[in-house]
C-alpha cells in the first residue's frame, strides 16, 4: 500500500478548509485513503471532522495511504499545498 509522509502546507494546518477539500478530494476518488500523525492511528481522510482532529499544524508531518496510487499521490500533494485562501 503506497504510504508517505508529507508535510503540511496550509497556514491554518489542517483546520476546516483544508480539511473539508482534502475529504472531498478523497470521496472523489472513491479509494480509501488514511491520514495519521506519524506512531498515531490512521483516521479516514474522506471525514473532515477526523482530519481536523489530527490536530496537524504547518509543518507538521502527515502520513498519507491508500491501496490506490494515485489516490495516494493525490492527497498527499494536496496536504503539503496552502489550502487555507
Amino acid at each position: 500500500m503506497p504510504t508517505s509522509t508529507v508535510v503540511v502546507g496550509s497556514v491554518v494546518g489542517l483546520h476546516a478548509r483544508p480539511a473539508a477539500i482534502i475529504a472531498a478530494a478523497v470521496n472523489e476518488t472513491g479509494e480509501e485513503v488514511t491520514m495519521a500523525i506519524p506512531g498515531g492511528d490512521p483516521v479516514d481522510a474522506g471525514s473532515a471532522m477526523l482530519i481536523m482532529a489530527l490536530g496537524a499544524a504547518l509543518g507538521d508531518p502527515v502520513e498519507v495511504s491508500s491501496p490506490s496510487q494515485s489516490a495516494h499521490d493525490r492527497i498527499a500533494a494536496l496536504v503539503t499545498q496552502d489550502l487555507s485562501a
